[in-house]
């Protein structure tokens, strides 16, 4: 087109009659293609009237609205740490019951001592040999393995320390009077009480024993050598004692006890039918055999919770026997009218809960079998 045509009806109202103020812009195509528009949808035009049906968008508002999304984002997960840390932080102020660090159970360490007789092993049965041997005055079964008075310790309430003292007679009980355990034939009573971090070398000491201070299954517990012995008597006579202390950050427990077996050849039905002998008699070829042993227990809080026990060390000495036999797998008791082979060199009194001569073997001191004019007072 040529030239300029106004409206019909002329220049709008109030309009000027010339050249309006507008016709000094000039929208050429850098400035159309520069131009970005936003141009909304009908159906976002009525959800929002306030919507323009044209809108520019700027760099600086996407890039406003993209960091403010984010900061806040990351606000959020700022706070959701901080708030995790401090309840964690919190509840460990609040445990009642302070950890210990526990890298690894402390080994067993052990002495196992035989004890050989000077003459030939006394026979007869088993009611008459307990009733003229210092053993006729002790405790019957778990009886002698009785608790002290508790109390609590500086740090361990009093029913904490009873614990402690419970599953440290439970595994005297297990591992020295159970009939099943002391005839050689089941070890998992006294497996099923230790420390798991204990029971590999238990598992070690059963399978490859050696006396070695450290191998040793009759450590572990007391159980006779099912070969040659077995008990003429399921009534063991026992007598000791349990105590303990607060040691650092646990408590330790050591029970010292002599424990009486009436055992006989094993030639003849044992361990929990071994109260009579043919015919319901009581066996007439029966002798005794006394093992003496010192326990020193570890508890840590961990243990009480659990009911499980850690064995610190064992000191044991036993006899009637030979001073040559290996007592570390399984002990062979002297039976009635046999002799030791070597009488060993130091005397020891099995009957006496001191601590063991170091020696690898020792006498089974005359005291064992008591003088009618002579009363037997155990030596405390």
């Amino acid at each position: 087109m040529a030239g300029r045509v106004d409206p019909p009806d002329g220049t709008p109202d109030g309009g000027p009659d010339g050249d309006d103020e507008y016709r000094s812009l000039v929208f050429d195509e850098s400035f159309i293609k520069a131009a970005r528009l936003q141009e909304f949808s009908a159906q976002e035009r009525m959800a929002d009237e306030e919507h323009a049906a044209v809108r520019a968008r700027s760099h600086a508002e996407r890039r406003g609205r993209t960091g403010l999304g984010f900061s806040r984002q990351g606000l959020v997960l700022v706070a959701l740490i901080v708030l995790a840390f401090g309840t964690a932080i919190y509840m460990g102020i609040r445990n009642p019951y302070p950890s210990s660090v526990r890298t690894g159970a402390e080994p067993l360490r052990s002495d196992v001592l035989p004890l050989a007789p000077t003459g030939r092993v006394p026979g007869g049965t088993p009611g008459d040999l307990f009733e003229n041997s210092p053993a006729g005055r002790f405790a019957t079964g778990a009886d002698g393995v009785a608790l002290p008075p508790v109390r609590s310790s500086d740090h361990f309430s009093e029913s904490q320390v009873l614990s402690a003292l419970t599953v440290a007679k439970d595994y005297i009980v297990e591992s020295s009077l159970d009939p099943d355990v002391v005839t050689g034939g089941a070890v998992r009573p006294v497996r099923l009480l230790l420390n798991p971090r204990q029971q590999r070398q238990f598992d070690r000491s059963v399978e490859h024993p050696r006396d070695d201070g450290r191998r040793s299954a009759t450590a572990w517990m007391v159980r006779l050598d099912r070969s040659k012995a077995t008990l003429a008597s399921s009534k063991v006579r026992v007598d000791g004692t349990l105590a303990v202390e607060e040691v650092g950050d646990g408590l330790e427990v050591t029970a010292d006890h002599v424990f009486v077996y009436a055992v006989r050849p094993a030639d003849g039905d044992g361990g929990k039918n071994a109260d009579s002998g043919p015919a319901g008699k009581p066996p007439r070829n029966a002798s005794l055999f006394s093992v003496r042993r010192e326990v020193r227990f570890r508890f840590e809080r961990q243990d009480l919770r659990e009911h499980q026990v850690t064995v610190r060390q064992v000191a044991m000495r036993a006899g009637p026997m030979n001073c040559g036999d290996d007592p570390s797998d399984a002990l062979a008791p002297l039976l009635a009218g046999e002799r030791a082979q070597d009488a060993g060199k130091a005397g020891t009194d099995p009957y006496a809960r001191g601590r063991s001569a170091a020696s690898v073997c020792g006498l089974l001191a005359a005291s064992a079998r008591p003088s009618p004019d002579r009363p037997y007072r155990p030596n405390r």
